[in-house]
């Protein structure tokens, strides 16, 4: 009988229990809904895991740089700078309590299927597979990668896929050089643009947002996660240069822009999607071009003034 009564208050006591545990995760949500995390530090846990440290962006981003500089590849014998056309990257940004990543891996042809298996082990999305460039030796390819987590275990199974390559881990976020450009005007490049730049490891790089927002799965996707224009320029000898980049695109602007590159002699590279539930839809094009500077910045302009772009700042 004794037993009986203990056994029956207990099992009172766990009934009783169950409604505090209930309430108790139910207060935990609106915390979560805040974009509390038991880990205020998830940058640094981010580089730790990756072996490379990133750098804050403008709407929460933190983006790695990961630069191809194992690789020499050469277009139409020119040699790329890492910076210009083969620079992998990765950017975080929380949401809750977990992050999101979005980013875009230069990969030989050979590196493409491990990295690929090693991301699905992750649990790591591939949205895009495609070139930028045309007639690059050797072939390189650019693998988007997605995907929602807690920031070690991110960092781990991308760093896991980034050993597929040879891919330097090590030392600083970007591309060891020089700041300025030596070869080219980027001074006459940036007035006929219209836009201006800045330069590091021997590229000028320009980024121009869209003037509306873009969303991806009803989340925004900040310029710094790759929803803005980008344009570089590097020097290709006799004070000429050479342009690559992607315009970010909705399906009306794709054409008239395409014009706009080809009436200037810039080559179309590309048309494809980076995201698979962007809002609205987006596509992007890659593009190629060698001539005076100026020249090739009237080109681009007269692109981007076929895109609901942002105004240049004043």
């Amino acid at each position: 009988m004794l037993i009986q009564t203990t056994f029956r208050a207990a099992l009172l006591g766990m009934v009783l229990a169950l409604p505090t545990a209930a309430f108790a995760q139910q207060g935990a949500a609106p915390a979560q809904q805040q974009g509390l995390t038991p880990n205020a530090d998830w940058h640094r846990t981010v580089d730790d895991a990756l072996g490379k440290p990133g750098a804050e962006q403008p709407g929460g981003v933190w983006r790695v740089a990961l630069p191809r500089t194992d690789l020499k590849v050469t277009v139409d014998g020119l040699q790329i700078r890492p910076g210009f056309a083969l620079g992998s990257w990765l950017a975080f940004q929380q949401h809750g309590q977990e992050l999101t990543v979005m980013g875009d891996l230069v990969l030989l042809e050979a590196e493409v299927a491990p990295v690929m298996r090693r991301l699905a082990e992750g649990g790591l999305e591939v949205t895009a597979l495609h070139n930028h460039l045309l007639r690059a030796q050797p072939a390189t390819m650019y693998l988007h990668v997605g995907g929602h987590g807690e920031a070690a275990k991110l960092g781990a199974a991308l760093r896991l896929a980034l050993r597929e390559t040879a891919t330097p881990l090590q030392g600083a976020a970007g591309a060891a050089g020089e700041q300025g450009v030596e070869g080219v005007d980027t001074a006459a490049f940036a007035r006929a643009l219209g836009r201006e730049g800045r330069a590091a490891g021997g590229v000028y790089g320009v980024t121009v947002p869209r003037a509306e927002p873009v969303k991806d799965a009803g989340m925004e996707v900040p310029p710094a996660m790759g929803s803005a224009t980008a344009i570089n320029l590097q020097a290709a000898g006799n004070g000429k240069g050479a342009i690559t980049g992607d315009f970010v695109l909705t399906a009306a602007e794709v054409v008239p822009v395409q014009r706009a590159l080809v009436e200037h002699g810039i080559e179309v590279t590309a048309i494809h999607s980076h995201m698979l539930n962007d809002e609205p839809r987006i596509l992007f094009m890659h593009f190629w071009g060698v001539d005076d500077p100026e020249k090739l910045g009237r080109g681009l302009r007269a692109a981007i003034e076929r895109t609901n772009s942002a105004h240049a700042a004043r």
